[in-house]
C-alpha cells in the first residue's frame, strides 16, 4: 500500500502523536508498505529525509513547544502525484487535517483519522474559554464524520467519540511499542550517572510537561510521598512549562534535593530511566491512551494513575499497579505506598503482570490491526459523504475562529486599560 500519514506534529518534536506517527510508518515500512509522512517543519529536523514533506510552519506557538503548520503548501500537490498515494491518514482534524480532507476528497481516496487527542484540554494554548472548548469538541466530532474510520486509541475513548456523535466507523488501535526496546535497561548505572542512590526507592515520571498533564496534582502527591520517606527519590524526564510547578511543590515539601531532573531522554537512556524506576507515577486525566504507561510496564515497572481514559485500559489495580480513582493528593500517595510496602516476592508478581499487560500493546500486534482496518477500507464500499458535513465542518471552524477573535480583542482590550492606569469614565454622566 502506499500511505499518506498527515500529522501537525512530528520527528524531532517529542510527543505522544509524533512518536505515534513515529512508530507506524517505521512498522509500516518494515512490512515493505510505502508511507509518506506530511508534516511541519521543526528546529533540528535532519537533512535528507526519506519521503518526508515538509510544511512550512510557525514555531513555538503561544509559547509551546507546538508548530503550527501552514496548511497552503505549493508543492504537496506535485509530492503527491509522485508518491501515488491510495489512502490518507490524517492525524489531527485541523490544519494539515484540512489539506488531508481536501486531497482525499479529489483524489477520491479514504480517509483515515486518529483521535490521538482530546482537544478540550489544550485550549489554553489558545484561549481557556468554555465555549472554545465546546467548539473544539464539535468540530473533532464533525471532523470525523468526514472521515471513513476513525482510530480511537482505547476503548474509553471510542465510547466518548460516539457519545458525542461521531457516526463514522471507529476501530480501537493503540498506539504500540517496541517491547524488546524496553525490556532491557541499565538502571543502575543510569542511577550512578545522575547522583540517585542504588538503594533509592525511585518513583519517576516520563512525558511532556505542560498543564493539560496535571502535573501540579502529580508532583503534590509525589513530595508528600517523599516528604514521610527520606530515602526515596523523584525523577523526571521531559521538558516543558509545568517544570517550575513541579519544583516548587518539592520546594514547599522541603524535598527539592531529592527531585532529580534529567530532561528529554530518547533511545536507550529512556529505556534506562524506565529499568532505573521503581513505580511510574502518572496523573494525566487528557490522554486517549497514555503510551509511556505501556513503555515503562515493558521494563518490568509498575504504574500508579488516576482512574481516566487510556489509564484505565492499561493498569489493573493491585495486579501491574495502582489506580486511584479519587483526585486526591493523599490517596495517591498512599498508593505509592502501597508498592513501596510490598514485600520481594509480591513486588516480583507486580513487575511480571506489568510486562505481561505491555505485551498486549506490542507494535507488531496493533499494527497488524491497523494493516487489516486499511485493506478492508480499501477493499469495501465507502460510505458516502454528503456535500453538507463538509460545509458543517468548515462552519464549526469559522465559529472556532470567531470565538478566539472575540475573546482575544477583549484580553488585549483589558489589558490595554489595565496597563494605561487611566479611571473608567461613565459616558452617560452629564
Amino acid at each position: 500500500m502506499n500511505i499518506v500519514m498527515m500529522t501537525n506534529t512530528y520527528l524531532p518534536h517529542v510527543g505522544g502523536v509524533a512518536r505515534s506517527v513515529s512508530s507506524f510508518t517505521e512498522e509500516y515500512r518494515r512490512r515493505g508498505h510505502r508511507v509518506l509522512v506530511v508534516a511541519p517543519e521543526f528546529p533540528g529536523t535532519p537533512e535528507n529525509e526519506v519521503d518526508v514533506v515538509r510544511v512550512p510552519a510557525i514555531q513555538n506557538f503561544n509559547g509551546s513547544d507546538f508548530a503550527v503548520a501552514l496548511p497552503l503548501f505549493a508543492d504537496l500537490d506535485e509530492a503527491l502525484d509522485a508518491f501515488g498515494p491510495q489512502l490518507i491518514h490524517a492525524h489531527h482534524p485541523y490544519l494539515l487535517g484540512m489539506t488531508a480532507v481536501r486531497e482525499a476528497r479529489a483524489r477520491d481516496l479514504p480517509l483515515v483519522f486518529t483521535h490521538h487527542t482530546r482537544y478540550e484540554y489544550y485550549t489554553h494554548y489558545v484561549l481557556d474559554s468554555p465555549v472554545l472548548k465546546r467548539f473544539v469538541v464539535e468540530l473533532a466530532t464533525r471532523y470525523a464524520n468526514l472521515c471513513d474510520l476513525v482510530f480511537a486509541p482505547s476503548e474509553s475513548i471510542a465510547r466518548l467519540l460516539r457519545e458525542r456523535g461521531v457516526t463514522a466507523p471507529v476501530e480501537v488501535v493503540p498506539t504500540g511499542i517496541r517491547i524488546e526496546r524496553f525490556a532491557r535497561g541499565d538502571g543502575a548505572g543510569f542511577r550512578r550517572t545522575h547522583g540517585i542512590p542504588e538503594e533509592a526507592f525511585v518513583v519517576g515520571h516520563v512525558g511532556r510537561l505542560a498543564p493539560e498533564k496535571n502535573l501540579g496534582f502529580l508532583a503534590e502527591a509525589v513530595a508528600l510521598f517523599l516528604e514521610h520517606h527520606p530515602g526515596a527519590r523523584f525523577l523526571v524526564a521531559g521538558r516543558g512549562p509545568s517544570e517550575a510547578d513541579i519544583r516548587r511543590a518539592c520546594e514547599r515539601r522541603g524535598v527539592a534535593d531529592r527531585m532529580h531532573r534529567v530532561g528529554v531522554l530518547v533511545g536507550q537512556q529512556l529505556a534506562d530511566a524506565y529499568h532505573a524506576m521503581d513505580v511510574f507515577a502518572f496523573s494525566s486525566k487528557s490522554e486517549t491512551q497514555g503510551l509511556v504507561l505501556t513503555e515503562a510496564m515493558a521494563a518490568g515497572t509498575p504504574v500508579v494513575a488516576l482512574d481516566a481514559p487510556g489509564a484505565r485500559e492499561v493498569v489493573e489495580d493491585r495486579v501491574n499497579g495502582r489506580l486511584v480513582t479519587k483526585e486526591d493528593v493523599t490517596e495517591f500517595a498512599a498508593a505509592l505506598y502501597w508498592v513501596f510496602a510490598l514485600p520481594p516476592e509480591r513486588r516480583r508478581q507486580l513487575e511480571e503482570a506489568a510486562r505481561r499487560t505491555a505485551a498486549r500493546f506490542s507494535l507488531e500486534r496493533t499494527a497488524d490491526k491497523a494493516l487489516s482496518c486499511y485493506e478492508r477500507l480499501l477493499a469495501g464500499k465507502r460510505r458516502p459523504h454528503p456535500a453538507a458535513e463538509i460545509e458543517e465542518w468548515e462552519q464549526a471552524l469559522r465559529r472556532l475562529r470567531t470565538e478566539w477573535d472575540i475573546v482575544r480583542e477583549m484580553m488585549e482590550a483589558a489589558g490595554k486599560a489595565i496597563a494605561s492606569g487611566a479611571p473608567l469614565r461613565d459616558e452617560t454622566a452629564g
